[in-house]
């Protein structure tokens, strides 16, 4: 009875004024329950014991603890974990007082567990929901071989704390030790040192030596395959996609060696890639040591590798140096953008990485015109408060975080804004970056108090006002500058023959897609499809704009196809505008809500939260 009593004690001076804002050790963190000021997480040795029948993870989180000031609690973040047993300092036997506050949508709950001022370890024992929103329980049915079950997580944003009770705050980095058991049959890979074969027992060991956050913590589950490419470097896949990723992925150790001689030595000791199951909701997650990548992007000609530039690049902007908010994403993948350009740039040349910049620069411009052109959003500075950080996945992050970078650049010189960016990679080695940070080193490196040249930069005008600044210098390539001539010759008078021999690369076609208007004529179309055949094309980006564009016109050759890639592809970058296109007509409509109604669950929940507001609000 006197327990009960301490406990619901404990409970009400806990959560009677816990606000949902909490401050971290690098300002203010809208999206995390802990307060590292006064007690952080330094390592974590973790069991898993991984259930696809129920699918569920039962673990133990042993969190080693710094308190420095003595203080008698510690919160971490949770969403839908049920905890069986919390210990101190490894005394099974005694377990702690903790409470879990009430549940928000967004965050989840905060776990708070009464400690002494010299508790070292605390031990969460713990089970996911089969509904955790990190976890994707991919059937047999939906993977390659069609025969075993998959399972793959994706932390980012803040999804971590539904598979791992944690700090679950981009500024708090801890190392981390595991211990996974699986199925015998099937292969366990983590965001650490990976086995390369299988383990007859189904218990696989993984050490991650440098401090990484928590959404940079990773777990993929399957029957699973490696092929080394290099001593450093090599990928998995299912066995039926192994030989075919390892051809497209073949230019890794180049883009590593021009990353390298870029901004530094490559600080993870490996890089593999392992294939995820199409109904992964990006295309990749930059995780330590093993990037997970969607299937779309093996197109049979290396034609889309620009995306494992970028998730390589992650490796220094990301994962070396971290954003300490989601407020601020952009210095996660604006500098990410503009370090992949600059690989792009060094391996296949002036021309490629010009092309990549204007596509870019044309999804930034129609974000803009969706958002509006002083709506919030489209400022570099977000307020993502009581709002989920993945509303901070757009464009403006990453393409006008490049642009301003880039106008950077422009300004002081490519050698100066190197040497600006190497200093900047290695004083923020293996830590979380605020922007004032970044700011004060804009001044104090570059900018040294010169009124003339700060006013140029415009930090300001980037970082804090809305929409594009009208000093910004745009990019430009003379290669689409001539498919632009022959685009409106061919829409003038039909002849396509100037075309069919100048669109050769998938930058220069997908340039050529999204730059016909929107009343072009369906014989046209079909001429066009006559021709490049992008109605039956294997390759995703093209496939998806062709898509987009025969939407709007009503183009019918496009419908079948459609299905067919809605039901095999869970990109939401594919998925979101091409469901949102559908839903503007009835015909659409009803494709789209049988579609969906058909695939919902094949999808991540990352995707269904973003496809379920366009179906609500229809």
């Amino acid at each position: 009875m006197i327990r009960k009593i301490n406990i619901l004690l404990f409970c009400l001076l806990i959560f009677s004024c816990k606000p949902k804002q909490q401050k971290t050790e690098s300002g203010t963190d809208p999206h995390s329950y802990a307060e590292p000021e006064n007690v952080i997480v330094k390592h974590l040795d973790l069991k898993l014991d991984v259930n696809f029948t129920l699918k569920t993870i039962t673990g133990i989180a042993t969190w080693s603890i710094e308190n420095k000031n003595g203080y008698d609690e510690i919160v971490f973040d949770t969403k839908d974990l049920n905890i069986s047993k919390i210990y101190l300092d490894n005394n099974v036997n005694e377990e702690a007082f903790f409470a879990l506050g009430d549940k928000d949508n967004i965050l989840g709950e905060a776990l708070s567990v009464q400690i002494k001022p010299g508790t070292k370890t605390v031990t969460i024992e713990y089970t996911t929901s089969a509904n955790a929103e990190s976890l994707q329980w991919v059937a047999p049915q939906q993977t390659a071989g069609k025969h075993h079950p998959f399972l793959y997580t994706q932390s980012q944003a803040i999804l971590a704390r539904s598979w791992i009770p944690c700090q679950d705050s981009p500024s708090i980095r801890f190392t981390y030790n595991a211990e996974v058991k699986v199925p015998a049959e099937f292969l366990a890979l983590m965001s650490a040192k990976n086995p390369q074969q299988l383990n007859k027992n189904g218990i696989y060991h993984f050490e991650q030596r440098h401090p990484i956050p928590s959404y940079l913590m990773a777990l993929a589950v399957g029957n699973i395959a490696f092929q080394k490419i290099s001593e450093s470097s090599g990928v998995y896949a299912e066995p039926e996609l192994l030989e075919k990723a390892a051809y497209e992925f073949a230019d890794i150790n180049k883009m590593i060696k021009a990353a390298e001689d870029l901004y530094g030595k490559y600080l993870w000791e490996r890089y593999d890639i392992l294939v995820l199951p199409p109904s992964f909701p990006f295309g990749g997650m930059e995780n330590p040591m093993l990037t997970f990548v969607t299937p779309t992007v093996i197109a049979g000609d290396r034609s889309l590798v620009n995306l494992l530039a970028h998730e390589l690049a992650h490796s220094w902007s990301g994962n070396l140096a971290t954003n300490a908010s989601w407020n601020d994403f952009w210095l996660n993948e604006g500098f990410t953008v503009y370090f992949e350009r600059r690989i792009i740039e060094k391996i296949y040349g002036k021309d490629e990485a010009e092309m990549q910049e204007v596509l870019g620069f044309k999804d930034l411009t129609n974000g803009i015109a969706e958002f509006g052109k002083t709506h919030p959003d489209t400022r570099l500075k977000l307020d993502l408060a009581d709002r989920s950080p993945d509303d901070a996945v757009t464009d403006i992050a990453y393409e006008k975080g490049y642009l301003f970078l880039k106008n950077i650049e422009l300004t002081v010189g490519r050698d100066k804004f190197d040497a600006f960016l190497k200093k900047y990679f290695e004083k923020y080695a293996f830590k979380s970056v605020t922007l004032k940070d970044f700011e004060r080193d804009l001044n104090a490196d570059l900018i040294r108090d010169d009124e003339s040249l700060k006013s140029s930069i415009n930090a300001y005008g980037w970082i804090y006002q809305p929409g594009i600044p009208k000093t910004a210098q745009l990019p430009y390539s003379s290669r689409f500058d001539a498919i632009d001539k022959l685009k409106d010759k061919f829409i003038g008078t039909e002849d396509i023959s100037h075309l069919e021999k100048n669109l050769q690369s998938t930058n220069e076609k997908l340039y050529f897609i999204r730059s016909l208007p929107d009343s072009i004529s369906n014989n046209k179309l079909e001429k066009i499809d006559s021709i490049f055949h992008f109605t039956h094309s294997h390759n995703s980006e093209i496939q998806y704009a062709w898509y987009l564009l025969g939407l709007k016109r009503d183009y019918s050759p496009v419908y079948p196809q459609i299905d067919t890639f809605l039901n095999v592809v869970g990109r939401r970058k594919f998925m979101e505008p091409l469901y949102a296109q559908l839903l503007k007509t009835p015909k659409g409509t009803e494709i789209a809500k049988e579609s969906y109604a058909r695939n919902r669950r094949n999808y991540h929940s990352v995707s269904t939260r973003t496809i379920d507001k366009l179906f609500n609000g229809k």
